[in-house]
């Protein structure tokens, strides 16, 4: 009924998302030394997700936070994930690099309040460009724990929760399309990390 797949996530090799995480870390110089993990990410429900962002808070073995990792996907099936270092109040800015909508660019910058997830999340996410912020999202909601009636719970109120998000993108576009918002050409490069 839901799962979280290993393959939905980095380069969707690796045998657990455990591994794909690591696997990226190395790939920037951190060792983490087996610290502890927290993931916010939508999961796989009667085999179908769609993830335009996870976040992953890594912690050293000691607690400290040494970074965040935001994979963001796109609705043509392309995966990039950054590495961030929040400032003290949990605040990330990162050049945007990846082409995530065909009504924008890829120029700017992404500025996140990313603070780590306790009893509740409240996360922040504003593309900025000159001139201003054409976009910004937000996430809040409260920790439930997983327990197989929760899940169920949830699973008969929104049996097609991520198909949902996915279609709710589609409409968005569709309609900025319809009102005369030009489109950006996709960029035909492609590389490992978003390679799907």
């Amino acid at each position: 009924m839901a799962r979280f797949d290993a393959r939905d996530h980095f380069t969707g090799e690796r045998r657990s998302l455990r591994a794909g995480l690591d696997a990226f870390l190395a790939t920037h110089g951190i060792d983490l030394a087996g610290g502890p993990v927290t993931m916010l990410t939508h999961a796989r429900v009667f085999g179908y997700v769609f993830n335009p962002l996870t976040l992953c808070w890594y912690h050293s073995p000691d607690g400290a936070l040494r970074c965040v990792v935001a994979e963001v996907h796109n609705t043509y099936g392309g995966r990039h994930n950054y590495l961030l270092r929040p400032d003290g109040s949990g605040v990330a800015v990162t050049d945007k690099e990846f082409y995530v909508s065909p009504f924008f660019p890829v120029d700017g910058r992404y500025r996140m309040q990313l603070p780590a997830p306790g009893e509740r999340v409240d996360l922040t996410v504003h593309l900025e460009r000159d001139g201003g912020r054409p976009f910004t999202a937000t996430v809040r909601g409260t920790r439930r724990d997983a327990r197989t009636t929760t899940l169920l719970r949830l699973a008969l109120r929104s049996p097609w929760s991520t198909l949902a998000v996915s279609a709710a993108i589609r409409l968005h576009g569709i309609r900025l399309y319809l009102r005369g918002l030009p489109v950006q050409p996709r960029p035909g490069h492609r590389t490992p990390e978003n390679a799907s």
